[in-house]
């Protein structure tokens, strides 16, 4: 009995006309509006040539917070770093399960690769920038550059390319001492060449 009474509600509110909205016309005294559009008021506030200036001076004069130096390769030296990585805590599921137990140790490199590389250099230094120039990694697009000291923007603008800060998150997980350095896959390690620049 109590699933037809449901039954007949839904078919009620079905079959009932919809509502329609209509003018009930003015009641009262009107005025016309005499405050300023809000919009048009910001709008003549704002001098767009000096939001220009000072946005494209904090674009030149920003710098990372994190951004990690690292100091001149003293000599060439190759090494590889082992990116498998063991959890320290759980991770759990949507529903509270355990979807990654803690000690669970895995390497990034089974499942991802990064197949052109990363090149870090000081952009403060003038022959770091000029090697970069100079190599074979300039004219490829697919390595990511990324400084370890300087500003990105005039960097950006000379080279006509993306720039990207060298982190410490970055730099402690693949082990960089020195710059400029070359990281590339090889195999299931990530190989690391620091670049001697010669005087």
């Amino acid at each position: 009995m109590g699933n037809c009474k449901f039954v007949i509600l839904i078919l009620g509110l079905l079959l009932a006309s919809p509502a329609y909205g209509k003018n009930l016309g003015a009641i009262g005294m009107t005025y016309p509006v005499v405050e300023p559009d809000l919009i048009e008021e910001i709008k003549a506030g704002i001098d767009y040539e000096k939001l220009a200036k000072v946005m494209e001076e904090h674009r030149q004069n920003y710098k990372a917070k994190d951004i990690h130096a690292l100091p001149a390769a003293k000599r060439d030296r190759t090494f590889f770093v082992d990116m498998t990585y063991t959890l320290n805590h759980d991770i759990p599921g949507e529903i509270g399960e355990i979807m990654y137990p803690r000690g669970l140790t895995w390497n990034p490199l089974d499942y991802v690769s990064l197949p052109d590389g990363l090149v870090v250099i000081n952009s403060e230094d003038a022959k770091q920038v000029e090697w970069f120039e100079m190599s074979p990694y300039y004219k490829n697009r697919q390595i990511k550059l990324l400084i370890s000291a300087g500003f990105a923007a005039p960097l950006i603008k000379q080279l006509q390319r993306p720039v990207f800060y060298l982190t410490k998150t970055i730099a402690d997980r693949l082990q960089l001492a020195a710059a400029p350095c070359v990281i590339t896959q090889n195999g299931k390690m990530m190989m690391v060449q620091e670049v001697k620049i010669d005087e």
